[in-house]
Parts: C-alpha cells; structure tokens; sequence
C-alpha cells in the first residue's frame, strides 16, 4: 500500500469514527500530515547518522592500521639512533685518545 493509499485508508477510517464531520477531519488529516512529516524526518535522520557512523568507524579502522604500522618504523627508528649515538660515542673516544697520544708527542 502505497503512502498515499494509506493516508486515505487512514482519514477515512478517521471519518468513519468522528461521524464524517469536515472540520475535525481536516484537522485529523493536518495533524496525521504533520506526524508523517516527522516520522520521515526522523528515520531520514536516522539513516545520515548511520552512513557517518560508518564512515567514522571505517576512518578510525585505517588510523589504527597506521598507526600499528608506523609503531613498527618508529621502533625501527628508535633502535637507529641508539645505535648512531653509540657509533658516535665510540669516534669520540678514539679521537679523544688521538688527541692525547699527540699531547704526549709534544712533551
């Protein structure tokens, strides 16, 4: 039954309660249209929240694959530069032996 079907279906119906008086029916009909206005705006709304719910849930599963993916490179990264400051820790102690072997030479 089309919405339209049963908009009529409904006022009649409406009518055939109230004795078929017109003012009370067209005013039965303006609140039903009024209502139906409603419904459909709330399940319209219903139906943007859920679409954006997605999308969020779907933007939030590819950050946490970022982010799991990037904690590998950060790691990486990390375990790098340890060992660039122990590389550099190691040239400063043989040029500091440098310096002081040639300290000696000039006694």
């Amino acid at each position: 039954m089309s919405e339209l079907s049963f908009g009529t279906a409904v006022a009649e119906e409406v009518q055939a309660e109230q004795g078929g008086g017109q003012d009370t029916l067209a005013m039965s009909m303006d609140e039903f249209a009024a209502l139906e206005e409603r419904v459909l705006r709330a399940v319209n709304l219903v139906k943007r929240e859920r679409v954006t719910r997605a999308e969020a849930e779907a933007r939030a599963t590819e950050a946490e694959t970022k982010l799991s993916e990037q904690t590998g490179t950060i790691d990486h990264l990390q375990r790098e530069v340890g060992a660039l400051r122990a590389e550099r820790e190691a040239v400063k102690q043989r040029v500091d032996r440098l310096l002081a072997e040639l300290d000696a030479l000039e006694v």
